[in-house]
Protein backbone atom coordinates (compact mmCIF):
# COMPACT_ATOMS: atom_id res chain seq x y z
CA UNK A 1 0.00 0.00 0.00
CA UNK A 2 1.58 3.26 -0.91
CA UNK A 3 1.40 5.90 2.42
CA UNK A 4 2.45 9.63 1.95
CA UNK A 5 4.52 11.59 4.29
CA UNK A 6 3.11 14.76 5.99
CA UNK A 7 5.60 17.44 5.48
CA UNK A 8 5.52 20.88 6.85
CA UNK A 9 5.16 23.97 5.68
CA UNK A 10 8.38 25.96 4.37
CA UNK A 11 11.64 25.53 2.73
CA UNK A 12 11.46 21.47 3.52
CA UNK A 13 7.62 21.28 1.76
CA UNK A 14 9.09 23.68 -0.77
CA UNK A 15 12.30 20.99 -0.96
CA UNK A 16 9.90 17.94 -1.24
CA UNK A 17 7.52 19.74 -4.08
CA UNK A 18 10.79 19.92 -5.95
CA UNK A 19 11.84 16.12 -5.47
CA UNK A 20 8.30 15.40 -6.23
CA UNK A 21 8.61 17.25 -9.30
CA UNK A 22 11.59 15.58 -9.85
CA UNK A 23 10.13 12.33 -9.67
CA UNK A 24 7.80 12.60 -12.42
CA UNK A 25 9.67 14.24 -14.95
CA UNK A 26 11.84 11.41 -14.22
CA UNK A 27 9.90 8.10 -14.36
CA UNK A 28 6.30 9.72 -15.49
CA UNK A 29 4.97 8.64 -12.30
CA UNK A 30 4.17 10.57 -8.90
CA UNK A 31 5.88 9.32 -6.31
CA UNK A 32 4.26 6.75 -4.21
CA UNK A 33 1.13 7.75 -2.35
CA UNK A 34 -2.35 8.55 -3.16
CA UNK A 35 -3.23 10.84 -6.27
CA UNK A 36 -5.35 12.84 -4.23
CA UNK A 37 -2.70 14.41 -2.09
CA UNK A 38 -0.43 15.31 -5.26
CA UNK A 39 0.41 19.29 -5.57
CA UNK A 40 -0.79 20.80 -8.57
CA UNK A 41 2.81 21.01 -10.10
CA UNK A 42 3.39 17.15 -9.91
CA UNK A 43 -0.27 16.39 -11.31
CA UNK A 44 -0.28 18.18 -14.80
CA UNK A 45 3.89 17.08 -14.73
CA UNK A 46 1.95 13.29 -15.15
CA UNK A 47 -0.96 14.43 -16.68
CA UNK A 48 0.87 15.79 -19.73
CA UNK A 49 3.43 13.43 -19.74
CA UNK A 50 6.08 16.24 -20.08
CA UNK A 51 9.05 13.27 -19.23
CA UNK A 52 8.70 12.71 -22.71
CA UNK A 53 9.00 16.75 -23.68
CA UNK A 54 12.53 16.71 -24.03
CA UNK A 55 12.61 14.25 -26.69
CA UNK A 56 10.63 17.66 -28.85
CA UNK A 57 13.62 19.98 -27.39
CA UNK A 58 16.25 18.15 -28.48
CA UNK A 59 14.49 18.35 -32.21
CA UNK A 60 14.42 22.28 -31.60
CA UNK A 61 18.05 22.35 -30.39
CA UNK A 62 19.38 20.21 -33.18
CA UNK A 63 18.11 22.66 -35.40
CA UNK A 64 18.70 25.27 -33.82
CA UNK A 65 22.23 24.38 -33.81
CA UNK A 66 22.69 24.24 -37.28
CA UNK A 67 21.33 27.46 -37.84
CA UNK A 68 23.86 29.12 -35.68
CA UNK A 69 26.81 29.48 -38.74
CA UNK A 70 23.68 31.33 -40.56
CA UNK A 71 24.08 34.90 -41.42
CA UNK A 72 19.92 35.27 -41.29
CA UNK A 73 19.98 33.82 -37.83
CA UNK A 74 17.36 35.65 -35.30
CA UNK A 75 17.48 34.24 -31.76
CA UNK A 76 13.55 35.51 -30.85
CA UNK A 77 12.08 33.12 -33.66
CA UNK A 78 14.30 30.51 -33.12
CA UNK A 79 13.44 30.25 -29.34
CA UNK A 80 9.72 30.97 -30.08
CA UNK A 81 9.87 28.28 -32.41
CA UNK A 82 10.88 25.78 -29.99
CA UNK A 83 8.77 26.98 -27.27
CA UNK A 84 6.30 26.16 -29.78
CA UNK A 85 7.10 22.99 -31.11
CA UNK A 86 7.15 21.66 -27.23
CA UNK A 87 3.74 23.29 -26.57
CA UNK A 88 2.68 21.59 -29.55
CA UNK A 89 3.80 17.92 -28.58
CA UNK A 90 2.13 18.78 -25.24
CA UNK A 91 -0.80 19.11 -26.60
CA UNK A 92 -1.03 16.37 -28.69
CA UNK A 93 -0.34 14.14 -25.43
CA UNK A 94 -3.40 15.41 -23.77
CA UNK A 95 -5.18 14.69 -26.99
CA UNK A 96 -3.99 11.65 -27.58
CA UNK A 97 -5.43 10.27 -23.85
CA UNK A 98 -8.54 12.33 -24.97
CA UNK A 99 -9.19 10.19 -27.56
CA UNK A 100 -7.72 7.22 -26.76
CA UNK A 101 -10.37 7.50 -24.27
CA UNK A 102 -13.39 8.44 -25.65
CA UNK A 103 -12.71 5.70 -28.38
CA UNK A 104 -12.44 3.38 -25.60
CA UNK A 105 -8.68 1.70 -26.28
CA UNK A 106 -7.14 3.45 -23.32
CA UNK A 107 -8.86 1.38 -20.04
CA UNK A 108 -7.90 -0.04 -16.45
CA UNK A 109 -6.09 -2.85 -17.97
CA UNK A 110 -4.41 -0.89 -21.03
CA UNK A 111 -1.02 -0.27 -20.27
CA UNK A 112 -1.72 3.31 -21.02
CA UNK A 113 -3.15 3.36 -17.23
CA UNK A 114 -0.36 0.81 -15.84
CA UNK A 115 2.88 2.16 -16.50
CA UNK A 116 1.57 5.53 -15.41
CA UNK A 117 -1.30 6.86 -13.62
CA UNK A 118 -4.17 7.71 -16.56
CA UNK A 119 -5.08 11.22 -16.20
CA UNK A 120 -9.01 10.46 -16.59
CA UNK A 121 -9.04 7.15 -15.43
CA UNK A 122 -6.99 7.30 -12.10
CA UNK A 123 -8.86 10.66 -11.52
CA UNK A 124 -6.35 13.01 -11.58
CA UNK A 125 -7.99 15.43 -13.66
CA UNK A 126 -11.50 15.38 -14.93
CA UNK A 127 -12.37 15.52 -19.00
CA UNK A 128 -12.94 18.74 -18.63
CA UNK A 129 -10.12 19.75 -17.55
CA UNK A 130 -8.15 18.00 -19.58
CA UNK A 131 -9.74 19.20 -22.77
CA UNK A 132 -9.67 22.64 -21.47
CA UNK A 133 -5.95 22.44 -21.10
CA UNK A 134 -5.58 20.77 -24.35
CA UNK A 135 -7.92 23.73 -25.93
CA UNK A 136 -5.73 26.68 -24.03
CA UNK A 137 -2.18 24.94 -25.45
CA UNK A 138 -3.58 24.59 -28.64
CA UNK A 139 -4.21 28.52 -28.48
CA UNK A 140 -1.14 29.51 -27.12
CA UNK A 141 0.40 27.76 -30.13
CA UNK A 142 -1.56 29.21 -32.21
CA UNK A 143 -0.39 32.86 -31.30
CA UNK A 144 2.68 31.76 -31.59
CA UNK A 145 2.45 30.54 -35.18
CA UNK A 146 0.94 33.80 -36.21
CA UNK A 147 3.76 35.59 -35.05
CA UNK A 148 6.26 33.41 -36.65
CA UNK A 149 3.85 34.04 -39.86
CA UNK A 150 3.94 37.28 -39.59
CA UNK A 151 8.04 37.66 -39.32
CA UNK A 152 9.14 34.12 -41.60
CA UNK A 153 6.15 34.61 -44.02
CA UNK A 154 3.28 31.13 -44.96
CA UNK A 155 6.12 28.96 -45.27
CA UNK A 156 5.92 28.34 -41.48
CA UNK A 157 1.85 28.21 -41.40
CA UNK A 158 2.76 24.54 -43.95
CA UNK A 159 5.36 23.74 -41.15
CA UNK A 160 3.17 23.97 -38.71
CA UNK A 161 0.17 22.61 -39.65
CA UNK A 162 1.53 19.84 -41.40
CA UNK A 163 2.68 18.63 -37.97
CA UNK A 164 -0.52 19.74 -36.26
CA UNK A 165 -2.61 17.62 -38.96
CA UNK A 166 0.08 14.56 -38.37
CA UNK A 167 0.01 14.85 -34.69
CA UNK A 168 -3.60 14.82 -34.47
CA UNK A 169 -4.31 12.07 -37.16
CA UNK A 170 -2.01 9.67 -35.16
CA UNK A 171 -4.71 8.77 -32.52
CA UNK A 172 -7.94 10.88 -33.57
CA UNK A 173 -10.40 9.49 -35.92
CA UNK A 174 -11.28 9.18 -38.73
CA UNK A 175 -7.84 9.09 -39.61
CA UNK A 176 -5.82 7.29 -36.38
CA UNK A 177 -2.64 6.17 -37.95
CA UNK A 178 -1.88 4.66 -35.30
CA UNK A 179 -4.45 1.85 -35.93
CA UNK A 180 -3.66 1.32 -39.59
CA UNK A 181 0.75 0.77 -39.21
CA UNK A 182 1.15 4.29 -40.08
CA UNK A 183 1.89 5.76 -36.75
CA UNK A 184 5.68 4.84 -36.79
CA UNK A 185 6.45 6.69 -40.03
CA UNK A 186 4.35 9.52 -38.84
CA UNK A 187 6.58 10.53 -36.30
CA UNK A 188 9.43 10.14 -38.64
CA UNK A 189 7.71 12.61 -40.25
CA UNK A 190 6.82 14.90 -37.55
CA UNK A 191 10.01 14.37 -34.76
CA UNK A 192 12.42 14.49 -38.16
CA UNK A 193 11.64 16.88 -40.72
CA UNK A 194 8.48 19.07 -39.77
CA UNK A 195 10.50 19.81 -36.09
CA UNK A 196 13.28 20.18 -37.04
CA UNK A 197 13.31 22.01 -40.53
CA UNK A 198 9.87 24.07 -39.55
CA UNK A 199 12.05 25.16 -36.72
CA UNK A 200 15.53 25.93 -39.00
CA UNK A 201 13.27 28.07 -41.50
CA UNK A 202 11.85 29.87 -38.38
CA UNK A 203 15.46 30.74 -37.46
CA UNK A 204 16.79 32.01 -40.78
CA UNK A 205 14.33 32.19 -43.62
CA UNK A 206 15.44 29.30 -45.75
CA UNK A 207 16.07 25.67 -45.45
CA UNK A 208 17.63 23.17 -47.65
CA UNK A 209 18.11 19.46 -48.52
CA UNK A 210 20.73 19.34 -45.73
CA UNK A 211 19.07 20.71 -42.61
CA UNK A 212 16.20 17.62 -44.18
CA UNK A 213 19.69 15.45 -44.12
CA UNK A 214 20.33 16.17 -41.25
CA UNK A 215 16.86 15.80 -39.38
CA UNK A 216 16.31 12.37 -40.14
CA UNK A 217 19.08 10.47 -37.46
CA UNK A 218 17.64 12.09 -34.50
CA UNK A 219 14.01 10.99 -36.23
CA UNK A 220 14.77 7.72 -36.42
CA UNK A 221 15.62 7.44 -32.70
CA UNK A 222 12.64 8.61 -31.72
CA UNK A 223 10.76 6.24 -34.14
CA UNK A 224 12.64 3.68 -32.38
CA UNK A 225 11.34 4.90 -29.14
CA UNK A 226 7.97 4.46 -30.05
CA UNK A 227 8.68 0.87 -31.94
CA UNK A 228 9.61 -0.25 -28.71
CA UNK A 229 6.52 1.26 -26.77
CA UNK A 230 4.32 -0.52 -29.07
CA UNK A 231 6.13 -4.05 -29.36
CA UNK A 232 5.85 -3.36 -24.97
CA UNK A 233 1.72 -3.16 -25.96
CA UNK A 234 1.22 -6.13 -28.71
CA UNK A 235 -0.85 -8.50 -26.32
CA UNK A 236 -2.53 -5.39 -25.85
CA UNK A 237 -3.17 -4.38 -29.15
CA UNK A 238 -3.37 -6.66 -30.84
CA UNK A 239 -6.76 -8.48 -29.60
CA UNK A 240 -8.19 -4.29 -29.88
CA UNK A 241 -7.61 -4.41 -33.78
CA UNK A 242 -4.41 -1.65 -33.45
CA UNK A 243 -2.35 -2.52 -35.91
CA UNK A 244 1.00 -0.70 -35.35
CA UNK A 245 4.00 -2.15 -37.19
CA UNK A 246 5.11 -4.22 -34.24
CA UNK A 247 1.49 -6.23 -34.32
CA UNK A 248 2.05 -6.54 -38.27
CA UNK A 249 5.67 -8.13 -37.72
CA UNK A 250 5.50 -10.17 -34.77
CA UNK A 251 7.58 -9.65 -31.61
CA UNK A 252 11.04 -10.50 -33.05
CA UNK A 253 11.29 -8.95 -36.23
CA UNK A 254 9.73 -5.55 -34.33
CA UNK A 255 13.11 -6.08 -32.15
CA UNK A 256 14.98 -6.19 -34.95
CA UNK A 257 13.85 -3.44 -36.99
CA UNK A 258 13.67 -1.67 -33.45
CA UNK A 259 18.12 -2.32 -33.39
CA UNK A 260 17.93 -1.48 -36.87
CA UNK A 261 16.78 2.12 -36.65
CA UNK A 262 19.25 2.62 -33.35
CA UNK A 263 22.14 1.15 -35.36
CA UNK A 264 21.26 3.03 -38.39
CA UNK A 265 21.41 6.35 -36.65
CA UNK A 266 25.16 6.50 -36.55
CA UNK A 267 26.04 6.02 -40.23
CA UNK A 268 23.48 8.46 -41.22
CA UNK A 269 25.25 11.16 -39.27
CA UNK A 270 28.22 9.84 -40.32
CA UNK A 271 27.19 10.45 -44.03
CA UNK A 272 25.34 13.87 -42.62
CA UNK A 273 28.94 15.01 -41.46
CA UNK A 274 30.11 13.29 -44.80
CA UNK A 275 28.60 15.68 -46.99
CA UNK A 276 28.34 18.64 -44.52
CA UNK A 277 24.81 18.54 -43.35
CA UNK A 278 26.70 18.54 -39.57
CA UNK A 279 29.84 19.84 -38.49
CA UNK A 280 32.39 16.93 -37.65
CA UNK A 281 31.70 17.09 -33.93
CA UNK A 282 28.55 15.71 -34.37
CA UNK A 283 30.75 12.27 -34.24
CA UNK A 284 30.88 12.79 -30.67
CA UNK A 285 27.55 10.55 -31.17
CA UNK A 286 29.74 7.03 -31.41
CA UNK A 287 30.46 7.79 -27.12
CA UNK A 288 26.51 6.07 -26.88
CA UNK A 289 27.65 2.98 -28.67
CA UNK A 290 28.30 1.40 -25.42
CA UNK A 291 25.06 1.78 -24.27
CA UNK A 292 23.17 -0.06 -27.78
CA UNK A 293 25.71 -2.64 -26.88
CA UNK A 294 24.74 -2.88 -23.51
CA UNK A 295 21.12 -2.72 -24.27
CA UNK A 296 21.76 -5.36 -27.35
CA UNK A 297 20.97 -8.46 -25.70
CA UNK A 298 17.80 -7.58 -23.51
CA UNK A 299 16.08 -6.64 -27.14
CA UNK A 300 17.29 -10.33 -28.57
CA UNK A 301 15.31 -11.71 -26.21
CA UNK A 302 11.57 -11.40 -24.73
CA UNK A 303 11.16 -9.20 -21.58
CA UNK A 304 11.27 -10.25 -18.32
CA UNK A 305 8.21 -12.27 -16.65
CA UNK A 306 8.35 -9.80 -13.88
CA UNK A 307 9.24 -6.39 -13.39
CA UNK A 308 13.00 -5.70 -11.81
CA UNK A 309 12.98 -3.73 -8.38
CA UNK A 310 12.15 -0.02 -8.36
CA UNK A 311 10.88 -0.53 -11.91
CA UNK A 312 8.69 2.69 -12.50
CA UNK A 313 7.04 2.34 -16.40
CA UNK A 314 5.79 -1.70 -15.79
CA UNK A 315 4.67 -3.36 -18.36
CA UNK A 316 6.83 -1.02 -20.64
CA UNK A 317 10.07 -2.10 -21.13
CA UNK A 318 11.48 -2.17 -24.56
CA UNK A 319 10.30 1.31 -24.76
CA UNK A 320 12.21 2.02 -21.43
CA UNK A 321 15.69 0.56 -22.94
CA UNK A 322 15.13 2.41 -25.90
CA UNK A 323 14.70 5.65 -24.35
CA UNK A 324 17.66 5.05 -22.46
CA UNK A 325 19.81 5.16 -25.51
CA UNK A 326 17.78 7.66 -27.48
CA UNK A 327 18.18 10.11 -24.35
CA UNK A 328 22.14 9.41 -24.53
CA UNK A 329 22.98 9.68 -28.16
CA UNK A 330 20.30 12.89 -28.52
CA UNK A 331 22.22 14.54 -25.88
CA UNK A 332 25.74 13.38 -27.63
CA UNK A 333 24.40 15.38 -30.64
CA UNK A 334 23.50 18.16 -28.97
CA UNK A 335 26.68 18.74 -27.95
CA UNK A 336 28.09 17.55 -30.73
CA UNK A 337 26.27 20.36 -32.52
CA UNK A 338 27.32 22.83 -30.06
CA UNK A 339 30.95 22.38 -30.31
CA UNK A 340 30.12 22.94 -34.30
CA UNK A 341 28.55 25.77 -33.52
CA UNK A 342 31.26 27.01 -31.16
CA UNK A 343 34.16 26.41 -33.43
CA UNK A 344 32.34 27.90 -36.24
CA UNK A 345 32.08 31.34 -34.30
CA UNK A 346 35.55 31.24 -33.03
CA UNK A 347 36.71 30.66 -36.36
Amino acid sequence: MRTVVAVSPGTGAGRSRLSSWAYALRTTNPPPGPVDALDPGTRWIVVSRAAVLPMTLVAGLVAGLLAVPEPGLDWRWLALAIVGIVCAHLANNLMNDLHDTRAGSDSARYPRALYAPHPILAGLVTRRALLTAALAVNAVDLVILVVLALARGWQVMAFALGGFVASVAYAAPPLRLKKRGLGEPDVLLVWGPLMVCGTYYCAVGHVGWPVALASLPYGLLCVAVLMGKHTDKIPFDEPLGIRTVPVLLGRRRARAVTLGLMVAFYPLVGVAVLVGAMPWPALLVAVALPRLVKIWPYLRRGPPDEPPKAFPVWPLWYAALVWLHTRQAGALLVLGLAIGATLHALG
